[in-house]
């Protein structure tokens, strides 16, 4: 093995970089060009005249990028973990922030504030600057009324103050959207930080820790928490902002209305306790929302991954109403939180003309001499209408607060929560004799669990083969997992020595191609890799593969076969030149014969690894006679070990085992596994050398029946009006006209406020009896306050109907979503990640859930506020109309130019966050095999790969929008100069009231002409969210479930099968799968089912169940053309035992029963026949034991028997076993086979089986070869015949 590649520790290259970059060109452009993003405008251009593509797109800077900050962060956050005591500063934020009086763990948000603090001072400093800009228009704008007032001409210093106003709203635009870009990259450094930090912390995190933490767990806290933390971030500054623009307006309105100022902060300093509830409302609800949106991801994800189960035992129903159930949960949080949004919008509206009704009612009664004027009137208001957003913002931010308050504490508990002990295992282990040792080493799973293993004393010599062996159960896989680490040590030691090669039980493989499945990060050496290939029995497979070895492998290996899963393991194993191979029974899920040539080739004395040392599991006892060392495991102790002569010298339980083994007439024999020469050239040769073109050419292996694609489509041109229809449809035409309704209400109310003040200070000016005219206020001043509060009632009939419009759109979208998923045909799983359909369910529904109605309420209110705006200028200077014409033109021109690119871009960016939830449940999935071989490191590189990717988009999206925003915001600028300049024009022919409005609504014009537009983009690159979530309703969905045919009550009563001429292939541009497959079984007839890799044998199981449709003939039970029933109807009847075992997280009664159809007493019926009932009754919870994700806390054979079970339970005339029993040890095979033959023997039973030994005692054996039946007939004619079935025994070694 010289020429084998060897692993550099710690040395990865980044994955990501062999492509070609297009670097930003900002660091080189000229000021101005920064200034407004002119540089930007060529991709605005290309996305214009294209749908931009990925490498249309600019790159990162690299401090910018997850290479840099997750390392300074993570340096940070070490340092943080060795603190007990927080900084000053830091402590002051957080005791604002979180209500912290001490802190005695490490503090993610001082971490966060370590890194990142001059980032966001510099942000800091951009908010204050742009806010004291903003008390500057006000001044100027009074300065205007005033020359009017007192100077009539149209000439003199009124230029001057336009042009100011100009000036100083385009430094505020330009300061403003300069803080809105480092303040968005400001947040999204931190959420890339705690991303990785996640990433990370998951591959150390130890199995007692793991338990708590369930991939959908994991998955919420990388999307939805890190997402919290990264939206506080970006309002963050309103915590000192808000209340300092408070102070800045009530100081400026001070100089205007003197002491009555006090009145409306009075009705301010009111208003906080009703805040401080809401926020603490808010907090309980976010706190419920995301528990339950953890159970229904955590739910989900375990669905997708186990949906072939769902489909064969046709649970999809039933689990979909536990979906539901949890999702109605979750809807009720929404509603409640919906509610508290009325109250918000309430306060949005009412507050700032509460403080202006108490202001001027007091200024009024203050003094009798006090008059308002237009310079008064309309100073005031605009300093109100500035009051507005902080005095909204600064609730919503607290509720913010108590929100994130949440995500930090549940981010801290889980990087807080213990990882894998290093000195557990002693990997720097300098003995000269042994690879391995064990000196009086106890282990368990759990932190407060009872030891697993129990005083292992064992040495393993350097370069020896260790066989470990035992009953289901009793300790083998987690003898491995010791020597790995994976398990917490109670007492003794435990050292090994070299690198480690892990194969695992269940073979962990990855959504890449073959080759790199193999290699694992390694350099290719080609004529090593052949040769691994070829020890592995592999090289048959890439001939059948359109792009061989550079085939695409689906998520979880879906699209291969078991054996072909644990080839492909351990080619990686080989592949790596370790010093240590821990194998975990990769044997038992390939064919007799390719087992031997594995052992023979590779594991055992003449193999590729003979000089390595190895440690097999295995319950195949014919490779025991070659090993070195068989240790024999019993209730997590070594109750034997010794060589094969020692062990059956003592006569013990050795013995009683290979007694069980071979105590079957057809059991292999336990002879060594050795051929003779000329046999074992005979047999590689029918291994490895091409086959017919019969075979191969034209026809599509089981394994191999779909190529994977798991680069997302991501969809071009325009928004489509049938998705914007289906939202409105799901959010019900009523709800939405009656939020117009409100809305223009409330809107038209706004306005009529100003034009009665507008009329109220006119009056003042022309005042000839004063006496007359006081006696009128308390008469204006009412109509003012009843116009007011009739606009607050509007605005909560508006938030309300908007509330129930929005549950309703995210209960029927949601519930679209899932019937449509789960009607997709068992194909569309195994070509497309988990990850992306994940996706939809929560970041797509997250933006149908809470942001788009959002949107659409903003656009909306801001469309109506800019045909108000409009209509009054245009009133008091009709010349506007000449420059409001153009100016809107060229808004609408500047929107339609950017969408183009801003909803591509977003589309993009939609699409690149499946494959960061992908390859991090692919790291969750693989985490102990990662471990095992030392690659952390660059598993986590490649995280920053794609979290690089996903970053792209991000970047570019906020850049266009300041791009937009500029632009848009100097266009309103230009609205708004216009509009003074024409009243300064108009000198003495308008009031100063009118002056006034116009300029009142001159200024409001810039920030909603932005917001309305950007709304409007908003919504349209959102929409690509529900165009996401709405795309699997036009997917090809599987046969309906049920249909106007049903069979009889009872069916199938006889269990006879037949296939008549049946054809059936993958897709269309393969072979045939099965070509002409005609047989018949007879009633309680057991037939057996065999072939080589690639026979067909699945196949024949997929169109029994109908997850594969024909394309010729059909096939009929009990004299039913199963095609013309429904799905249900026929899975429902059926009953199949697969070859990997799938629990999902929950009881154990769940899993047996999920149909709650069965009592208790059946249950332990049930488990009594699998030799269960014992292990369930030592259990404190008995059936109520909550299984972890995966079944993780039961082996593989518990699992297998559990699977048993739930087949007991359903009792159907017709069973299937798909190699069952090859992840079991003999007497458990035994014990499944024999429990069988007793409840099931009036049943058809179908098996196949790896372990032909399985089916030598059928009634009638199936030979099957590329998809055609080559012999069909019992076991001693097949045998008599000495055709393909006599082979395969012969090569078994299997007595006749």
């Amino acid at each position: 093995m010289a020429g084998s590649p060897r692993r550099q520790s710690g040395c990865y290259e980044r994955l990501s970089a062999s492509g070609k970059k297009k670097r930003s060109p900002e660091e080189n452009v000229f000021f101005f060009s920064k200034l407004t993003y002119s540089w930007f405008s060529r991709l605005i251009s290309v996305g214009y005249k294209k749908p931009l593509e990925r490498d249309d797109l600019f790159e990162l800077n690299e401090s910018d990028s997850p290479y840099t900050v997750c390392p300074n962060f993570e340096k940070q956050w070490r340092k943080e973990m060795h603190k007990s005591t927080t900084g000053l500063m830091p402590s002051y934020i957080q005791r604002v922030l979180f209500k912290k009086t001490s802190f005695h763990g490490p503090s993610l948000v001082l971490s966060l504030w370590q890194t990142f603090k001059f980032l966001l001072i510099k942000v800091a400093f951009l908010k204050a600057t742009a806010n004291i800009l903003a008390f500057m228009s006000p001044q100027i704008m009074k300065a205007i009324i005033m020359v009017n007032e007192n100077h009539p001409s149209p000439y003199g210093s009124g230029y001057g103050y336009a042009f100011a106003l100009f000036f100083v709203a385009v430094s505020q635009t330009l300061l403003h959207q300069l803080y809105q870009r480092n303040n968005m990259l400001a947040a999204v450094k931190i959420k890339t930080a705690v991303v990785g930090l996640i990433y990370k912390k998951a591959l150390t995190l130890a199995n007692s820790s793991r338990r708590n933490y369930t991939t959908g767990e994991i998955v919420n806290l990388m999307s939805a928490d890190a997402q919290q933390l990264m939206d506080l971030t970006v309002n963050i500054n309103l915590l000192w902002s808000a209340p300092f623009q408070i102070v800045m307006a009530v100081i400026f309105l001070w100089q205007e209305v003197g002491l009555s100022v006090l009145a409306g902060v009075v009705v301010l300093l009111l208003i906080i306790p009703i805040n401080v509830l809401i926020a603490t409302k808010e907090k309980r609800l976010k706190k419920s929302q995301m528990r339950y949106s953890d159970q229904r991801v955590k739910l989900l994800s375990e669905m997708l991954h186990g949906i072939k189960i769902l489909k064969l035992y046709a649970w999809e129903p039933a689990y979909q109403r536990k979906v539901m159930s949890i999702r109605e949960c979750e809807v009720d949080v929404l509603k409640s939180s919906g509610y508290l949004t009325t109250y918000s919008m309430l306060t949005l509206t009412c507050i700032p003309f509460m403080v202006s009704l108490a202001t001027f009612g007091v200024f009024f009664h203050l003094d009798k001499e006090n008059v308002l004027t237009a310079t008064k009137v309309f100073t005031s208001i605009s300093l109100f209408n500035i009051l507005r957003l902080p005095l909204f913002d600064l609730p919503s931010v607290i509720s913010a607060v108590a929100q994130t308050k949440v995500s930090v504490s549940r981010l801290e508990d889980f990087l807080c929560a213990d990882d894998l002990n290093p000195e557990d295992v002693n990997t720097n282990y300098n003995g000269t004799d042994h690879a391995v040792e064990f000196i009086g080493g106890s282990f368990r799973w759990e932190k407060n669990g009872l030891p697993v293993l129990k005083n292992l004393s064992v040495s393993i010599p350097e370069g020896s083969l260790v066989t470990i062996v035992g009953q289901v159960g009793s300790g083998k896989s987690s003898f491995l997992s010791a020597v790995l680490g994976e398990m917490e040590k109670l007492e003794g030691t435990v050292q090994r020595r070299g690198s480690v090669a892990y194969v695992s039980q269940q073979a962990w493989i990855q959504n890449d191609t073959l080759q790199e499945n193999i290699l694992f990060g390694a350099n290719l050496n080609r004529p090593y890799y052949e040769l691994v290939l070829e020890s592995c029995a592999l090289l048959p497979d890439l001939e059948q593969l359109p792009n061989g070895d550079q085939t695409e492998i689906g998520e979880r290996g879906v699209n291969i076969s078991g054996g072909q899963k644990q080839r492909v393991s351990l080619a990686r194993a080989l592949y790596s030149n370790a010093d240590l191979y821990l194998l975990d029974d990769p044997l038992s899920a390939v064919d007799v014969h390719v087992g031997k040539h594995l052992f023979e080739k590779i594991i055992g004395p003449s193999g590729l690894l003979k000089s390595k040392t190895r440690i097999l599991v295995t319950h195949n006892l014919t490779v025991l006679p070659h090993a070195d060392l068989i240790i024999i495991m019993e209730e997590g102790r070594i109750s034997q070990m010794g060589t094969y002569q020692e062990l059956i010298s003592k006569r013990a339980n050795f013995v009683d085992l290979t007694r069980d083994f071979s105590s079957e007439h057809t059991s292999e024999e336990t002879t060594p596994m050795k051929a003779s020469p000329s046999k074992e050239e005979d047999q590689l040769g029918r291994s490895l050398q091409p086959r017919e073109p019969l075979k191969h050419k034209n026809s599509s292996s089981d394994q191999w029946k779909i190529l994977t694609n798991n680069k997302e489509k991501v969809a071009t041109g325009g928004m489509k009006m049938s998705v914007v229809l289906k939202y409105l449809q799901a959010f019900k035409w009523r709800w939405m006209w009656l939020t117009i309704a409100a809305y223009l209400g409330q809107n038209a109310l706004a306005i009529g406020q100003n034009l009665w003040l507008s009329i109220w200070t006119a009056e003042t000016a022309e005042v000839s009896d004063f006496t007359e005219w006081k006696q009128s206020q308390n008469y204006k001043l009412c109509i003012y306050g009843l116009l007011g509060f009739t606009q607050g009632l509007l605005v909560c009939c508006g938030a309300y109907v908007l509330t129930r419009g929005s549950l309703s759109a995210s209960r029927a979208l949601h519930r679209q979503l899932l019937d449509n998923v789960l009607h997709l045909p068992l194909q569309h799983f195994e070509t497309n990640p988990v990850g992306q359909i994940i996706n939809r369910f929560t970041k797509d529904l997250f933006i149908v859930d809470l942001r788009f109605h959002y949107y659409l309420r903003t656009w909306l209110n801001c469309t109506l506020e800019v045909i108000g705006t409009i209509l009054v200028i245009t009133s008091a200077s009709p010349l506007f109309i000449v420059v409001v014409i153009p100016l809107g033109y060229l808004c609408l021109a500047v929107q339609r130019y950017y969408i183009a690119s801003s909803r591509q871009i977003r589309r993009l960016a939609r699409a690149s966050h499946s494959p960061v939830i992908s390859h991090f449940g692919e790291t969750l999935a693989g985490r102990s095999t990662i471990r095992a071989f030392g690659h952390q490191e660059r598993f986590i590189r490649k995280n920053h790969d794609v979290v690089y990717e996903n970053l792209i988009y991000f970047y570019n999206s906020v850049i266009s929008n300041s791009w937009l925003s500029v632009r848009l915001e100097f266009l309103g600028n230009l609205m708004m100069f216009f509009a003074a300049l024409f009243v300064v024009l108009a000198g003495n022919t308008v009031s100063s009231s009118t002056v006034g409005l116009s300029i009142l609504y001159a200024l409001n014009i810039i920030q909603s002409l932005n917001f309305w537009v950007r709304k409007a983009c908003e919504i349209e690159t959102n929409a690509v969210s529900i165009e996401r979530v709405c795309e699997y309703a036009n997917l090809d969905k599987e046969k309906p479930w049920i249909m106007s045919k049903r069979p009889p009550v009872g069916w199938p009563d006889r269990g006879i099968i037949e296939f008549v001429n049946y054809k059936a292939q993958y897709r269309k541009n393969l072979g045939l799968a099965l070509n002409g497959v005609s047989f018949q079984t007879q009633s309680k007839e057991k037939v057996g089912i065999v072939g080589r890799t690639g026979a067909g044998k699945s196949t024949l199981t997929n169109c029994l169940f109908r997850v594969l449709e024909g394309t010729e003939g059909k096939i009929v039970i009990d004299g039913i053309d199963i095609s013309t029933i429904g799905l249900h109807d026929l899975r429902g009847n059926l009953s199949i035992i697969p070859q990997d075992p799938v629990l999902f997280s929950g009881t154990l009664q769940s899993n047996l029963d999920p149909l709650g159809k069965h009592s208790d007493l059946e249950l332990w019926e049930a488990l009594e026949l699998c030799d269960l009932k014992d292990f369930v009754q030592s259990l404190p919870e008995k059936l109520l034991h909550e299984v972890a994700e995966g079944g993780e806390n039961l082996s593989v054979g518990q699992r297998q028997l559990l699977c048993l079970a739930r087949v007991l339970l359903r009792k159907t005339k017709i069973l299937v076993l798909d190699e069952a029993t090859a992840s079991v040890d003999m007497e458990t095979d035994n014990l499944v086979q024999s429990t069988i033959k007793r409840e099931f023997y009036n049943c058809t039973i179908l098996t196949i089986a790896h372990r032909l030994h399985t089916v030598m005692d059928s009634d009638r054996v199936l030979v099957l070869d590329a998809g055609r039946i080559l012999e069909y007939d019992t076991p001693r004619n097949l045998l008599q015949r000495n055709g393909a079935f006599s082979e395969m025994v012969a090569e078994a070694g299997i007595r006749r």
